[in-house]
């Protein structure tokens, strides 16, 4: 295979898994595989703040992992689609091995 041509593609790749490289945004990725959750939730549900908590939603909506809608006064995260799910999934088989 021919890096050369796939230069812009694999620098992109490079960047999504450094957004994986965190344990934090891990954490938040794999709560939100098993349901959709506010801040607060996930605060509690991680034992953090909430504002480490949007920090790191923050990064991960940028980077298009995790989506958002408004319900009433509270925003819900939710993750961003099945490939999210499973590059979660795929590096848990993995690591247990």
């Amino acid at each position: 295979m021919n890096c050369e041509r796939y230069e812009n593609e694999l620098y992109d790749l490079a960047e999504l898994f450094k957004i994986f490289g965190d344990s934090t945004r891990i954490k938040i990725l794999f709560v939100l595989c098993d349901s959709e959750m506010n801040v607060g939730e996930l605060a509690e549900t991680l034992n953090m703040t909430q504002s480490a908590i949007s920090h790191q939603l923050k990064i991960l909506k940028q980077s298009k992992l995790v989506k958002s809608r408004r319900d009433g006064k509270s925003i819900i995260y939710a993750i961003a689609d099945e490939h999210v799910k499973s590059i979660i999934q795929i590096g848990m088989e993995h690591i247990e091995e």
